[in-house]
């Protein structure tokens, strides 16, 4: 697979995605500012993220669109903290998991709460792969894999911030070679874009100097049902994925490529989250619930595509998700435990959120039948996920 997308079909379907795609809150929209926000703890409050880290400044940035639409993002990883959608009764709902300060994220390495995830999103066997004859071990901090960069990856590095406008921040971080021996200098550019159609829209690219592997991504925890609403049970998700990639007991994909069909992987049609996940199918015993890479139906390989839709019936919340990613890694929050509190001050207990990744496949510089993972120099990597809210049985306009 060309590792260059095709930026001009991209942006005719983002275009198109987003003339389509207007407001479904035209007839009970209100608004809400962003102290309001922080006072209801839906927003975080900057004062608690305002420090520095490793010699570099950490703050919050708030966007913010006209239809009662707020995220809020750090730029320690390139975090999102809130992420604040109108319900089916026009109340603001935060539905991701975040922390109330820089010092909660500081304090934990392991879940990737909001997070850009790089150099290689998800894992790699035994932390190693070759490329162009040399063979370069990582870090081992998923044992016995390594997983999302490494000891020290892009979700806990000071990104440099710009916010042109109430609505749009780009973030920058150069990855010099050799750190967490990946290869190469590589610069990464993602942007974040919140629409007037209540669509987040992650744009990324890259570049380097030397031939590496990458694989891009965003580790937002989301609950429809709202931050610290204790499960996604009810959730129902559609993913727009005939097959999978199916993994061993350590998480780590086999290299087949199998159907869905027939087994409790299968959400080509709507499906309660919750329903099958305990089953005895020896897929959702290796991952504790769901911890799987869907492959995407894609009409061309870098298309901008439908991957995933989810609802909420306690908010009526409804998200689509649309990326030019070969991939999406569904994970069920299995290994959340309870022993942290969000935003809001609940617990964040098992299962009470959901990822959805999009993504190259794990492990693919080990298997040439997956989809290519690798960056030469004069090439630029681009890729787009976009998560679209509404209200659930609300036709678009």
């Amino acid at each position: 697979m060309l590792i260059r997308l095709n930026v001009i079909l991209t942006l005719f379907l983002s275009a198109a995605f987003f003339a389509c795609n207007t407001s479904h809150h035209q007839t009970q929209q209100r608004s809400f500012s962003i102290d309001s926000l922080v006072m209801e703890h839906l927003l975080p409050d900057s004062t608690a993220f305002a420090d520095t880290v490793d010699g570099k400044e950490v703050r919050i940035y708030y966007l913010e669109n006209h239809q009662g639409m707020a995220v809020a993002i750090t730029n320690y990883g390139g975090r999102i903290v809130s992420l604040v959608v109108p319900d089916s009764a026009g109340n603001p709902v935060d539905v991701v998991l975040g922390y109330a300060s820089l010092k909660d994220y500081l304090a934990d390495s392991n879940t990737y709460l909001g997070a850009l995830i790089g150099r290689y999103g998800n894992r790699i066997a035994k932390g190693r792969f070759t490329l162009n004859g040399k063979t370069y071990q990582l870090y081992i901090n998923n044992a016995p894999n390594s997983l999302h960069g490494g000891h020290y990856g892009f979700d806990r590095k000071v990104w440099d911030a710009r916010q042109p406008s109430d609505s749009v921040l780009e973030l920058t971080y150069v990855s010099p070679d050799g750190e967490e021996n990946y290869p190469g200098t590589l610069t990464v550019h993602v942007t974040y874009t919140l629409t007037d159609s209540n669509a987040l829209k992650i744009s990324y690219e890259a570049t380097t100097d030397k031939p590496t592997i990458l694989n891009l991504t965003n580790h937002a925890y989301f609950n429809l049902s709202g931050e610290g609403y204790p499960t996604i049970g009810n959730t129902v998700l559609q993913l727009f994925a005939d097959h999978y990639t199916p993994i061993d007991s350590t998480l780590i994909p086999t290299g087949k490529i199998a159907p869905v069909a027939g087994t409790p992987l299968d959400f080509t049609q709507p499906e309660e989250i919750g329903r099958r996940i305990d089953s005895p199918f020896i897929q959702l015993q290796y991952g504790h619930g769901y911890d799987h890479n869907f492959v995407l139906n894609k009409p061309r390989p870098d298309a901008l595509s439908l991957a995933a839709i989810a609802y909420s019936p306690v908010t009526g919340v409804e998200m689509k998700v649309y990326t030019t990613q070969p991939g999406v890694q569904f994970y069920s929050g299995n290994f959340l435990d309870g022993t942290r509190h969000g935003l809001s001050g609940k617990p964040y207990v098992r299962r009470s959120a959901f990822c959805l990744e999009t993504q190259h496949f794990p492990d693919s510089p080990n298997y040439p039948n997956f989809p290519s993972t690798l960056l030469n120099p004069g090439q630029t990597f681009t890729s787009e996920t976009i998560y679209a809210f509404g209200i659930h049985g609300e036709e678009e306009e």
